[in-house]
């Protein structure tokens, strides 16, 4: 009997350790993973400011440099959708070597690229490993974090998803104004390297796995139709609204077709547990009103990456490091912020953050329609500050209530949809801004108009649109709710 008890006080003894050693792992986990993403993630962006660069030491066109960007953005649209269905057949750890390898291996191709063709490749390949690691890192923070601390763990990934854009152009227009274009990759190699070196030796497998089969036909429909939207709206902002070899509506207008028979085909095979992408997520109307909204505020941010620099440069007449460093303030609000924000939510749910958080993010875009040739360089500031602290109220919430709201088997997918969602709207962002830029600029230069109260008159009209956009996120932010495990902080998810 005496043995027994003494069994038993062990045992309770030896959980609380038990415990402190699963959060350990976990915390582990989450953390490289962050570290990885943030690597990634910041990558993505570099080049935003080195295409004029580039095009002079490679001595090629704009419209081929800008395939830099464009083929990275495609790769991304066609492997993201993918995820869902890899992140329940492979281990953690598999598929976080996978990415990790893939990114590594495109960023040393990167650096030894004499020409252009081997560089765009080599973006390919990155790309490849970026597209797996954002919805691994929400997949897996999904189902290790309890409900009721996911804000603030969600806070944190806010950090990596909204700051590393924004340091993205400052760090590139630094390394350009004083080093050779190879050293954006070169300076990127030992950070991956160190990532994938940690991963092999200390990432843990924490997911279940599935034995579910790829559907053979909804991979080329995937491609096809997030690449079409994708590469149509690319193709509109670098052609800058003006027709190239094809007709602009051409790729839009295939990709959007072929997009509803992939969808048609993901709600038969869901049921069946065989969708590539489960759209039954989407039935979830937390999960629906959080991605829209995730959608207009990535349109403003993408925006805002693109039109701000050319503002500061060509109207205002600053150099690329300035236009660089103009973005970082925001970029660093934005991850003091985050955190904070995501601390909040875990407290007072989304809707308190997100209705504040659109009409912030509406005033900073409407701020930006007073920019004239004549403004200050405080004023573009503070209205990017203002649009910074907007879009920090914004994602935490919207990233933890769109997952939250979903039952634990949905969760890659749900992942693979908000990581497809923010490619075509970052990149149909870029696309409709850069358009109606354009065709401004051209209006006006046709009356015979200079091209730097030209170029003002097309940013002007570009922000007006963004802003009257981001009125549909004040409206949406109304019907956004707490996730429903999250009220009874736990609810269903006491087992995890």
């Amino acid at each position: 009997m005496h043995a027994d008890d003494s069994q038993v006080a062990r045992t309770a003894a030896d959980q609380p350790e038990a415990d402190a050693a699963l959060a350990a792992r976990n915390r582990l986990v989450i953390g490289l993973l962050m570290i990885s993403t943030f690597t990634v993630i910041l990558n993505e962006t570099l080049m935003s400011v080195a295409l004029p660069r580039l095009m002079h030491d490679l001595d090629v066109t704009a419209n081929a440099a800008q395939w830099l960007t464009t083929a990275f953005l495609l790769t991304m649209a066609v492997v993201i959708p993918v995820t869902g269905f890899l992140l329940q057949r492979l281990a953690t750890r598999t598929v976080f070597l996978m990415a990790m390898s893939f990114f590594t291996l495109g960023t040393a191709l990167c650096a030894v690229s004499p020409t252009l063709a081997p560089l765009v490749a080599g973006r390919v390949v990155q790309a490849v490993g970026t597209a797996i690691m954002m919805p691994l890192l929400m997949t897996t923070v999904m189902a290790l974090v309890p409900a009721e601390s996911r804000g603030k763990t969600m806070g944190n990934i806010s950090i990596v998803i909204s700051v590393a854009p924004a340091i993205g152009p400052t760090l590139s227009g630094f390394i350009l104004q004083y080093f050779e274009w190879r050293w954006m990759f070169v300076m990127m190699l030992p950070i991956a390297i160190g990532s994938l070196s940690l991963g092999y030796f200390r990432l843990v497998n924490v997911n279940e796995l599935t034995s579910r089969k790829l559907d053979l036909i909804s991979v080329p429909l995937s491609a096809i139709g997030f690449g079409g939207l994708v590469y149509g709206f690319s193709a509109i902002g670098e052609g800058h609204g003006e027709g190239g070899p094809l007709p602009l509506w051409l790729p839009i207008a295939v990709g959007a077709a072929v997009l509803v028979l992939f969808v048609w085909r993901q709600l038969v095979l869901g049921p069946k547990e065989r969708a590539l992408l489960d759209l039954r997520t989407l039935g979830v109307r937390v999960f629906t009103v959080s991605v829209i909204m995730m959608g207009l505020a990535m349109m403003a941010l993408f925006g805002m990456i693109m039109l701000l620099p050319l503002f500061v440069q060509n109207v205002l007449g600053y150099s690329t490091l300035h236009a660089g460093l103009l973005m970082l303030p925001g970029g660093l609000l934005m991850g003091i912020s985050s955190p904070i924000v995501g601390r909040l939510f875990d407290r007072v749910g989304a809707r308190k953050l997100v209705i504040p958080g659109g009409v912030i993010v509406s005033a900073g875009l409407w701020a930006m329609t007073l920019l004239t040739p004549g403004s200050t360089m405080f004023l573009v500031l503070a209205a990017h500050m203002l649009l910074s602290i907007g879009l920090a109220m914004l994602f935490t919430p919207l990233f933890t209530s769109s997952l939250g709201s979903l039952p634990k088997h949905l969760y890659s997918h749900g992942s693979a949809v908000i990581g497809t969602v923010q490619q075509v709207s970052g990149a149909a962002g870029i696309a409709i801004f850069v358009s109606v830029m354009s065709l401004r600029i051209g209006r006006e230069t046709a009356a015979g108009a200079e091209m730097i109260p030209a170029m003002a008159a097309g940013l002007h009209q570009a922000f007006t649109l963004a802003a009257s956009i981001s009125l549909l996120l004040i409206v949406a932010g109304f019907f956004v709710r707490r996730p429903p495990d999250a009220k009874g902080a736990g609810g269903h998810h006491g087992g995890h």
